[in-house]
């Protein structure tokens, strides 16, 4: 059985050169892969569009890399950093929401050459989120007032917040920026997984439309390596290309906070004007393009973007 676990007896070559660099051995588990489930069709559609760097609105779909969007796609995508919450030992799998509860949210994504707009093809894509609640696999214990608070957490936790509700908060600018990398201090990994970028360059996930926490927007995480190998064990060696962050636009986080288990939320939400990592920049800064259903967005949520990369760059997203 091979890493990508799609019934197919041996792993596609890595596409180009094994990189010399950064060769840190990273090794992911391979576990059960779901499949991919697309959002209910019929009824009337939203669909969001992205702003380019100059503020005019572009209809162009995501993941086009035809002429008529090659002046987006030559344009590499934001980098951010890491966050605190990483964990370089997650699990080949396409549908990440094991049993928690939320809006479903396919995720689709494309990944390029942002130099000539080649789809880039066997590259491993991470993604990792926090719950509806806003707490993350790995880290409740930050999250629900349990254990040391990252030095740059804020000081004191709300005192009327309900049971069950979290009381603390992730660093500030929480996993996105500071505060560093943290230690796992629980064995969950619900809403992380890794998978490979097929031929066309795209990568599909099954998740939950993500909650919020004090200090930071709605978000995803994401992470692409290139240049490793994919094992019967899973995706070993190479590099980290890109680390950078998706984001969803008001309409649709306010349509999902009218939604359980989102509306029983009392956490200070920040707005994507006020987040500290989002640039400002549209589909380059990882605004996610967005459809799901008027009035009920509870059915479902379909997020896409084209993801521009350096190939032979090294961007882990980390200090140092």
């Amino acid at each position: 059985m091979t890493g990508h676990q799609n019934g197919h007896d041996t792993a596609p070559e890595p596409r180009g050169p094994k990189h010399k660099k950064d060769m840190t051995r990273r090794k992911v588990m391979v576990a059960g892969a779901g499949a991919v489930a697309a959002v209910a069709a019929g009824g009337a559609v939203v669909t969001t569009a992205s702003a380019d760097t100059t503020g005019r609105t572009k209809t162009t779909p995501a993941g086009s890399a035809t002429a008529s969007a090659g002046e987006e796609c030559y344009r590499l995508t934001s980098e951010t950093t890491e966050g605190p919450y990483y964990i370089d030992a997650d699990k080949i799998r396409q549908d990440i929401t094991e049993d928690k509860e939320g809006i479903p949210f396919t995720l689709r994504i494309k990944v390029i050459d942002s130099e000539n707009c080649a789809p880039i093809r066997n590259a491993a894509v991470d993604i990792w989120h926090c719950d509806a609640l806003g707490l993350y696999s790995g880290y409740e214990s930050f999250s629900e007032g349990g254990g040391t608070a990252p030095t740059d957490a804020p000081s004191g936790t709300p005192s009327d917040a309900p049971s069950g509700a979290p009381t603390g908060e992730p660093p500030s600018g929480g996993g996105g920026g500071g505060g560093g990398h943290e230690e796992p201090t629980s064995d969950t990994r619900y809403l992380r997984g890794t998978w490979r970028t097929d031929k066309k360059g795209f990568v599909t996930f099954r998740t939950v439309f993500p909650g919020w926490y004090r200090g930071r927007c709605v978000h995803v995480h994401t992470k692409v390596h290139v240049n490793g190998e994919w094992t019967d064990a899973g995706y070993e060696g190479g590099t980290t290309c890109h680390t950078g962050q998706f984001f969803f636009d008001e309409e649709a986080v306010l349509a999902s906070a009218e939604v359980e288990p989102y509306s029983t939320s009392t956490t200070e939400r920040t707005t994507l004007d006020e987040d500290t990592i989002y640039d400002g920049s549209g589909t380059q800064g990882g605004l996610l393009k967005l459809k799901y259903r008027k009035n009920d967005i509870a059915k479902g949520v379909t997020g896409t973007i084209t993801v521009g990369v350096d190939p032979d760059a090294t961007n882990t997203g980390t200090a140092g």
